[in-house]
């Protein structure tokens, strides 16, 4: 009864076969081999245009030096104030960007809105060295709530953002779950809504370790293979990320197994709508589940085996705790249901 994170689980069955496969033999290094270069023209077909795609290692990479490609002295990069680069990356983000202020914008539910970003960028004027300049905003999809932003809302903020001429920035750490969820292409839910850079993650959704930074203007990549040498993320046997997203694009892994993660969270939430104790915050939207239940009721299900992470939060009486429950492509029916038989007690 592993809830903790996607993280957690080990990778699929498609991406191990697609490693497998190129174990043996030579290629060339440093990303050049004929299979990298297959994969990017993969990533071309994917979002039906032409773009530029780099493959590293980690979410925090991609995340970094995607900013880092729009940095600008005194820049500031806006994000909702729960979001990934903002308290879970180590300050990488600012790092990486040599020193880029990320400024956290309120919102409900983990998701930015127009109105808020405007203001908020308003307070960083142009033509001010007192105040910086705005270098980008970068939003999460699926959010770190779980939610997950619809077109027209990441088409309003992107116009917020391109009326201060900098770029949009989407965190797609789960990606895949919040296309399956939305029903639409990977084109629609990114450059046709006004998304300039992704980080196209890999690694919550079956790879091992493999994430990419997509550029929809190919242009804007200049420089970006410079970024990624320094932070050490030009790999010499760059085929092994590449075979990931072999085997997790082929016949559509990667869409299967985001689906499965998703359904496996409404099954959880379903399951607990008639347990007494138990509160639903919020409604699931992709693959995370945030309840809060009574104490008694987390004690029992750790006791159990089960794993998640929980937190004391403002809205919880002293008797409850706010827990996230997140599922995967390894996640079961029964490991489900086990969970549920424990939580009811």
């Amino acid at each position: 009864m592993i809830f903790a994170s996607d993280n957690w689980a080990g990778a699929t069955s498609a991406v191990m076969t697609a490693l497998a496969n190129h174990t043996s033999g030579f290629a060339t290094a440093y990303g050049v081999d004929p299979l990298s270069r297959s994969i990017e023209r993969q990533f071309n077909d994917l979002f039906e245009k032409e773009v530029a795609v780099f493959l590293v290692s980690t979410g925090t990479a991609a995340n970094s030096l995607a900013l880092a490609t729009y940095a600008k002295p005194g820049g500031a990069i806006f994000c909702h104030e729960e979001a990934h680069i903002n308290v879970d990356e180590c300050h990488a983000p600012e790092f990486f960007t040599a020193g880029n202020k990320l400024i956290g914008v309120a919102g409900e539910n983990g998701k930015l809105t127009p109105d808020a970003l405007r203001s908020a960028m308003n307070k960083v004027p142009d033509n001010n060295p007192m105040h910086g300049r705005p270098a980008a905003v970068s939003i999460s999809q699926v959010t770190e709530l779980g939610t997950i932003y619809q077109l027209d809302e990441i088409q309003a903020l992107a116009d917020v953002t391109h009326s201060r001429n900098v770029p949009l920035h989407m965190d797609g750490a789960r990606f895949a779950n919040a296309l399956v969820s939305l029903d639409v292409s990977p084109a629609e839910m990114t450059w046709k809504s006004g998304v300039d850079v992704l980080s196209f993650g890999g690694t919550k959704n079956g790879c091992w370790c493999a994430e990419a930074v997509v550029f929809f203007k190919p242009e804007d990549s200049d420089g970006f293979e410079y970024l990624r040498k320094r932070a050490a993320q030009v790999f010499s046997k760059a085929r092994f990320i590449s075979a990931q997203f072999e085997g997790y694009l082929k016949d559509d892994s990667w869409l299967v197994t985001a689906r499965h993660a998703n359904e496996m969270c409404t099954r959880l939430a379903n399951g607990m709508r008639d347990i007494d104790g138990v509160r639903l915050l919020l409604e699931p939207e992709a693959n995370e589940l945030f309840p809060v239940l009574k104490k008694e009721q987390a004690e029992r299900l750790k006791a159990a085996g089960a794993e998640f992470y929980e937190s004391a939060a403002d809205f919880t009486a002293e008797d409850e705790v706010f827990i996230r429950l997140v599922t995967c492509f390894a996640t079961t029916p029964e490991q489900v249901d086990e969970f549920l038989r424990h939580l009811r007690g």
